[in-house]
């Protein structure tokens, strides 16, 4: 095989391929730090997202006729849907609610959390079945499974649910290093008491 036969029909194609999964990539981890109020990231992302993106599309239309490279440039698209949610599932980016309604005496499960630092919000409320204990709790997503953990040695039957959190005031949270400790990105601290 000569080079330009190489070039053209496997370097390229793969090229497109890696530039749009890139890019998709980048929009995906845009536009979940957009819905989650990391308003000062985004556009740096979307900076990276549309140079990667102009990149790909343009070896696409100097070769209008070359269907290789539109199968890598759609191949790419679903490969970044699907690498970006993947990374952000990995970056735990952002707080989230765990609501957790209990019939059962909720003492174990708020120690273990408070002995945490974790902030916790109760009220009693009447269920189906009767009287219940609503507990709200807003961590930090990355804490997620261990919070899970404890719902589940408490009582493997609670009833919990789980929401995003676009944006708080104040709150306790457990205090741990952090790449947000670096000057200019005060703003994506939680507050504390």
């Amino acid at each position: 095989m000569n080079d330009s036969v190489f070039i053209y029909y496997i370097l390229f194609p793969a090229l497109i391929f890696l530039a749009r999964m890139a890019d998709v990539t980048l929009g995906t981890l845009r536009i979940i730090m957009v819905s989650r109020g990391l308003k000062n990231i985004a556009p740096i992302v979307g900076f990276f997202e549309v140079i990667i993106w102009l990149l790909a599309i343009r070896q696409i239309m100097m070769n209008l006729t070359e269907v290789s490279y539109f199968l890598a440039y759609a191949s790419g698209f679903a490969a970044g849907n699907y690498v970006g949610m993947w990374f952000e599932e990995r970056l735990a980016m952002g707080h989230t609610i765990v609501r957790i309604i209990t019939n059962k005496d909720i003492k174990l499960l708020l120690d273990q959390l408070r002995n945490r630092n974790i902030g916790v919000t109760c009220i009693s409320g009447q269920g189906s079945e009767g009287p219940v204990t609503v507990v709200f709790v807003i961590i930090k997503r990355k804490d997620l499974r261990e919070v899970i953990q404890f719902i589940n040695q408490f009582n493997p039957q609670a009833f919990y649910s789980l929401e995003d959190v676009r944006q708080i005031n104040e709150g306790i949270f457990p205090r741990k290093g952090s790449w947000l400790n670096f000057p200019g990105l005060s703003s994506f601290k939680s507050l504390r008491k």
